[in-house]
């Protein structure tokens, strides 16, 4: 038999380093090694491998649908890949960054992943009535956003989870936010066990040692149909490889008005006849573009548009 014909399919479910964790299509999870020196697979990859004793090794990763990802001007971290859904989750307090918020944002558009808000700690009425208010241009946008009020030892189910749920229900979601903002919290709220599915991931991994792995993929039915991924918390999130001529498109408030500029490569920052600009100035309301929004884009555009030589 050729070696072609002994590999497996299986699906990354776990990363640390140049090893990862494969599922099975059975259920089995097992360590696999890359074939080459660095490894390229990540959370969510469909792969061939070959076994090798009790593990493995990843011989091909299959064609990806997507790959979400950041990067600034040293590295590239991957999140995971053949998403259907990313799941920002914010808090009310202490305040999210909306900079953090829209990167996040501008990433899943690139990648055309449908993106979903929640904000966390909705029992805190005046830190979540403010920043409700401050979610309102993104609900005008069509983004879907979600009251949240999370509690690490609560008994039984959040109520407004069931809402939350609904928009999980057959979809592979990657669960990404600020540290602090309560992933760990919501992901052992949807899946029971998770801690303890974590922790035997990493002893594997590590040989006993106490470091865990940076992304989980957990089943959060028994049909094995809802999937989420766990991300490690970032505090900066680099969009180098976005093209800042690009910026504006992948932007839905100002992407409406793109087509009514009079240049076919305006900036959007100061050329004459631009729509974005006399959107931004016109007397609206809600505004057609909030100021907020205009600054998150003026700031990235300049900070893509610089060059390291």
């Amino acid at each position: 038999m050729s070696q072609a014909a002994e590999l497996d399919n299986g699906l990354v479910v776990a990363t640390h380093g140049r090893h990862v964790v494969v599922e099975t299509p059975e259920g089995r999870r097992l360590i696999c090694h890359p074939r080459g020196k660095k490894s390229q697979a990540v959370v969510g990859d469909r792969v061939l491998w070959l076994a090798s004793g009790d593990e493995g090794t990843i011989e091909k990763i299959e064609t990806r649908r997507n790959l979400f990802y950041r990067q600034d001007e040293v590295r590239t971290k991957s999140f995971a890949a053949n998403l259907d859904q990313v799941l920002i989750l914010i808090a009310a307090e202490p305040e999210f960054s909306e900079s953090q918020l829209a990167r996040a944002l501008i990433a899943a558009e690139a990648e055309r992943i449908t993106p979903i808000i929640a904000l966390n700690k909705s029992d805190l009425a005046e830190p979540f009535a403010c920043a409700w208010v401050r979610l309102e241009p993104y609900r005008r946008m069509g983004y879907t956003v979600l009251p949240l009020a999370l509690k690490p030892k609560a008994e039984g189910m959040v109520p407004e989870l069931d809402t939350l749920r609904a928009q999980l229900q057959a979809k592979t979601t990657l669960v990404l936010g600020p540290s602090g903002a309560g992933k760990s919290t919501l992901i052992n709220q949807l899946v029971p066990g998770a801690q303890v599915l974590t922790g035997e991931i990493s002893t594997a991994l590590n040989s006993g040692k106490h470091t865990t792995t940076s992304t989980h993929w957990y089943w959060a039915d028994e049909a094995r149909s809802m999937a989420l991924i766990d991300s490690p918390g970032f505090q900066e999130f680099g969009l180098q490889h976005i093209d800042p001529m690009h910026l504006a498109s992948l932007m839905p408030d100002l992407k409406t008005w793109v087509k009514n500029c009079k240049f076919y490569n305006c900036t959007h920052l100061h050329e004459p006849g631009c729509g974005v600009i006399s959107a931004l100035k016109s007397d609206a309301t809600p505004p057609e573009i909030s100021a907020t929004r205009y600054k998150i884009y003026s700031d990235l555009f300049a900070e893509l548009s610089q060059r390291r030589y």
